[in-house]
């Protein structure tokens, strides 16, 4: 197993923390992150939101996932979360270029503690997206749970994420964790023992895909 190294940082408050992250970076967060965030469209393909379904995606940034999800999608109804209202400024704009405004709800709020129906006025969503937001949420446990505690029966979580990158060379990895790292980004090692211990669990069913030889995995667990 790769172990990753992290610095301790003083603690802070989540959002506030998110904030300060993306106050300036916000403005070309797009630009930047299409090169290192790979199988974000692979999740959006392998979506397959039906009509009137609800979509709630976790950590939505600048929405770029949301709008795109939506165009592919244009029956069901989409939804986003985010802990930092800097974002979220972003997000509001990219929805107002793409006339989405009024048919995607975003708002700020946490993935651990979120309420569909105070933050949408929706009683359960049947699909929850975390699109490279865990590894950005310090209880990333408790939001799984919570996504899964919010499903129905059926309902189904997506994640795509980082993975531990084995198979890539060390100077690489070094370098994308200490540049992850300046973010406050960090690959989880137990993100996939925690999905298949759910499974164990007889919680739900479990898929997981590695792409790019292991820098990317793309994960479906679909609740019991």
């Amino acid at each position: 197993m790769v172990k990753i190294a992290h610095t301790p940082k003083p603690k802070k408050d989540h959002a506030e923390l998110m904030d300060s992250i993306y106050r300036y970076t916000r403005h070309v967060y797009d630009a930047s992150r299409k090169y290192f965030l790979l199988g974000r469209d692979k999740l959006i393909l392998h979506l397959n939101a039906q009509p009137q379904e609800k979509v709630v995606e976790v950590g939505c940034g600048t929405a770029r996932n949301l709008v795109k999800m939506a165009e592919k999608y244009p029956e069901a109804i989409f939804y986003g979360l985010d802990a930092s209202d800097e974002m979220l400024k972003t997000a509001q704009e990219n929805l107002e270029r793409a006339k989405q405004e009024y048919a995607i709800q975003i708002k700020q709020a946490l993935g651990q503690s979120f309420s569909p129906q105070s933050l949408f006025s929706i009683d359960k969503p049947d699909k929850i997206v975390f699109s490279y937001s865990l590894s950005m949420i310090p209880p990333w446990r408790e939001s799984i749970e919570h996504a899964l505690d919010l499903l129905d029966s059926g309902g189904e979580i997506h994640i795509v994420d980082f993975g531990l990158q084995e198979e890539q060379p060390a100077l690489f990895r070094k370098f994308l964790f200490w540049f992850l790292d300046l973010f406050h980004v960090h690959p989880e090692p137990e993100l996939q023992p925690f999905l298949q211990e759910l499974e164990r669990q007889g919680k739900g069913s479990l898929e997981i895909i590695r792409l790019y030889n292991g820098y990317t995995i793309l994960a479906l667990f679909t609740k019991a």
